[in-house]
């Protein structure tokens, strides 16, 4: 078995079948296919088992509702490919996405190939991540790429990952926003990383999204927000152990994510999120002189810095 492509499903009755059918009309058959259905109370689980039943290649998995990162574990388990893929049931692939990664992986020798993007928002298909360059890089070089958030993010769609990264690593069980605490692991785990931004999958944008907040501002609230903080902390002292070449950039990119939140909170008025904004700025305040001065600061960082944050007298 060459792909082993998981998936989760969770009351997404309406959209579940495209998802499927995607990946079923795939140029590459080579694959099966884990359909875990995480404890849905709709008819999507009836709908993925009508899929079973008419294509080998599905195995459904049905498991009481839990979050992402127990249901991708569970989907990990049972796997039986050379690679990983993950795709997201109310998104698409592209019919040639599974060949084309997998030639990028094997072509480049890569433990983990990553295609580029687009989002369907309000009936409109957008670029997301799409370029024309083919990236080869070793595992620090992927992770400042995925940082930078300019040609990938560190969501699992989009990417083949060969079996063996997941030997040790696995998704956490606890927290809503599982590829923010393992997706920069699993990257600084691969010794080469391809990637070649040509369009293959599509995200559907939707407020039922889990990660709705990345685009609509005002859905920002403190749990999620102490959660990224969290992992963004966590994410920063484990690169500085495991990849301190890229330990000054690590940095800059938590302080970064805290900036803009402390500009989105501020211009949409979020009253909930006082707490989290406190804690941002008392972060930021202690370390204005280090990301102010950061080679890598763009000037309107400076400029939200000198907007919301006091500079202490030394700085």
């Amino acid at each position: 078995m060459k792909i082993s492509v998981i998936m989760l499903t969770y009351n997404r009755e309406k959209l579940v079948a495209d998802a499927v059918r995607s990946i079923l009309d795939q140029t590459f058959g080579d694959f099966e296919y884990i359909i875990v259905d995480n404890g849905s109370d709709d008819k999507s689980g009836l709908i993925v088992e009508e899929f079973a039943r008419a294509d080998d290649r599905i195995r459904v998995v049905h498991i009481p509702k839990s979050n992402i990162g127990t249901g991708r574990n569970t989907g990990l388990k049972s796997a039986l490919g050379d690679y990983i893929a993950f795709v997201d049931d109310d998104d698409t692939a592209s019919p040639d996405m599974l060949e084309f990664l997998l030639k990028l992986a094997d072509g480049y020798d890569a433990d983990i190939s990553i295609c580029g993007s687009t989002k369907k928002k309000d009936g409109r298909i957008v670029k997301n991540y799409v370029f024309d360059d083919i990236l080869v890089m070793n595992a620090a070089e992927a992770v400042a790429e995925m940082l930078k958030r300019k040609r990938y993010n560190v969501g699992m769609p989009t990417k083949l990952f060969r079996r063996h990264l997941f030997d040790n690593i696995r998704f956490f069980e606890s927290g809503r926003y599982d590829d923010i605490t393992v997706g920069y692991r699993l990257l600084a785990g691969a010794k080469r990383v391809v990637a070649h931004g040509l369009p293959k999958y599509c995200i559907l944008r939707h407020e039922g999204n889990n990660s709705a907040f990345t685009t609509y501002d005002k859905l920002l609230n403190p749990g999620q927000l102490n959660e990224y903080l969290d992992a963004f902390r966590e994410r920063t002292e484990y690169l500085k152990r495991v990849l301190p070449e890229i330990g000054d950039f690590a940095c800059y990119s938590e302080w970064s994510y805290m900036i803009s939140m402390c500009n989105k909170i501020v211009q949409n008025d979020l009253a909930d999120c006082r707490e989290p904004l406190a804690r941002i700025k008392k972060e930021l305040t202690e370390h204005y002189g280090e990301f102010y001065h950061s080679p890598y600061i763009e000037e309107f960082e400076k400029e939200f810095m000198r907007r919301y944050i006091e500079a202490p007298g030394h700085v």
